[in-house]
């Protein structure tokens, strides 16, 4: 198998020269610095305006392509901004490039989301609901089963253990979800919708007055479970902000108690394997997503959901 190139810096001007009219008399164009979110991309800061997205496999080039695609499908849906690229093609035989412009404003791990901004969420939500699932799945976007939260609840409970052991987290907390707690809060049938799938706090544009100004990186969009994207709310946001987010947006208590306690358990998780190796992310970060979604709120009361709160949206 042929070993994909390497994006360098020259590879990015080079790119970038070819591609905006201000470098095409002959000087060296905008300044380009690697971007240090980059997720699964090379991805690279073009001057102040734009930002280059470096496909570095096969795999990620045509989830690139598709995301072009769904980027212009989810558009006219959402209240916030998606990235809209001004020039993609291929950067070298099979791997794609998207130049995008900048979607101005920091992140939500730099801002806090205000009470605004909560609204600007249950926009996105709502947005993402009303988008035609066969529509998207035209364009490629995959259809994911919903997770078990009883095989999810087992395996935090080994973790939070371990945890416990290196004097990170309480393991009783966990005790609040039962067994049958996370059996009522299984996801129910013919809920699913098209979701972002990846809503962490780099991938949420949030200005300095706390509006949620734009959404990036829709490369994980799937079409499923819309807990997943409450989940990613409670990591990026907080479960306070998040579950009022889902609850303006129009979910009731089954479908926000589901997303904060899959949020809960992947950061046990993730924080475990962080901790014993397998996890490259920064502590940092893992540990304020821990913290946020662990925040305690009304809604928890497991217990108290009633046989008829099945309303997962209007």
């Amino acid at each position: 198998m042929t070993q994909a190139p390497t994006p360098t810096a020259d590879t990015v001007r080079r790119l970038v020269r070819s591609l905006l009219k201000e470098s095409a008399n002959g000087t060296s164009g905008p300044e380009v610095r690697p971007v240090a979110e980059g997720g699964g991309h090379s991805t690279w800061w073009v001057g102040a305006r734009h930002v280059l997205r470096l496909a570095p496999d096969r795999e990620a080039a045509v989830r690139q392509r598709r995301e072009l695609r769904l980027r212009d499908l989810v558009r006219p849906h959402l209240s916030v901004a998606v990235p809209t690229s001004v020039a993609h093609g291929e950067w070298s035989p099979g791997l794609t490039y998207t130049l995008d412009t900048v979607i101005p404003g920091g992140t939500a791990e730099e801002h806090d989301v205000s009470a605004v901004g909560e609204a600007d969420l249950a926009g996105l939500l709502t947005g993402l609901r009303e988008v035609p699932v066969r529509q998207a799945e035209t364009l490629g976007v995959p259809r994911t089963a919903p997770r078990s939260l009883e095989a999810l609840r087992r395996m935090a409970v080994a973790a939070a253990e371990r945890l416990a052991a290196a004097d990170e987290f309480d393991p009783a907390r966990l005790h609040q979800l039962t067994p049958p707690g996370a059996a009522q809060l299984a996801a129910q049938p013919g809920t699913a919708v098209l979701a972002h799938h990846d809503l962490k706090g780099e991938h949420l544009v949030v200005s300095a007055d706390g509006r949620v100004r734009g959404v990036l990186d829709w490369t994980d969009a799937a079409v499923g479970d819309p807990a997943e994207d409450i989940a990613g709310l409670a990591l990026a946001v907080g479960s306070g902000a998040g579950v009022r987010a889902a609850t303006l947006a129009g979910y009731g208590a089954r479908p926000c108690l589901r997303g904060l306690w899959l949020a809960r358990c992947d950061t046990v998780i993730r924080l475990t394997d962080r901790l014993e190796g397998r996890d490259d992310s920064p502590l940092t970060l893992l540990r304020a997503r821990l913290r946020r979604a662990w925040e305690t709120i009304l809604l928890e009361r497991v217990s108290d959901l009633r046989e008829d709160d099945t309303d997962e949206a209007p």
